[in-house]
């Protein structure tokens, strides 16, 4: 397994890697197109990695840097990032946000998304960040008989309950600060997101 930083020559594969992770009813006009990705890699290309085994691209993550400020109000994803373009990247942001993580359906169990988030530590480290933060789905939220996303992804941080995407990030370390509500489009995380930190 190797991580390496994204390339233009990746650009097709991540967004057909996306689409593998996140099917419908999660929508598709909210999924990446070369386009961003050649965004990302223009504005902040040290925030961008992926995943090969075998020499297939099995995983991506996408990051940038911003205010601190902006992280505290947790507006929603667009608003955090500015857009799919990732305008909103600040060279001198003190928060690494964690944008997006993809990792192959028949890749999962092998580590991967602990790899790349062991980059974006790394990457927090070296170059004095204050904080790594992501707004996490909870897409088993709609299937858990729960009443709101916010009693639900309390539970998974207690440990009562588990959630494909939010309990692995606990596992690594992110540690859990709430729910922030109306964060994108995401029928299946009741449209919110748990809101995760680390500190070096």
């Amino acid at each position: 397994m190797e991580i390496r930083p994204l390339l233009a020559g990746d650009f097709n594969a991540v967004v057909a890697l996306q689409r593998l992770c996140f099917p419908a009813p999660f929508p598709a006009e909210l999924l990446w197109k070369p386009e961003h990705l050649e965004s990302h890699l223009t504005r902040y290309p040290e925030g961008q990695f992926v995943a090969v085994r075998e020499g297939q691209i099995v995983g991506s993550a996408s990051a940038l840097r911003i205010p601190r400020t902006r992280w505290e109000l947790h507006p929603a994803w667009e608003g955090t990032c500015g857009d799919y373009w990732f305008s909103g990247h600040d060279s001198t942001g003190e928060v690494l946000f964690a944008a997006d993580i993809s990792v192959h359906p028949e890749a999962r169990g092998l580590g991967i998304a602990r790899k790349l988030y062991g980059a974006r530590m790394s990457l927090v480290g070296r170059n004095g960040i204050a904080l790594l933060a992501t707004a996490c789905r909870i897409p088993d939220f709609r299937a858990s008989g729960l009443a709101t996303p916010q009693a639900y992804a309390d539970a998974v941080a207690a440990g009562s309950m588990t959630d494909r995407t939010l309990t692995p990030l606990l596992r690594i370390g992110m540690r859990y600060r709430g729910i922030v509500e109306n964060h994108m489009d995401d029928e299946e995380s009741g449209h919110a997101a748990a809101i995760l930190e680390w500190t070096p």
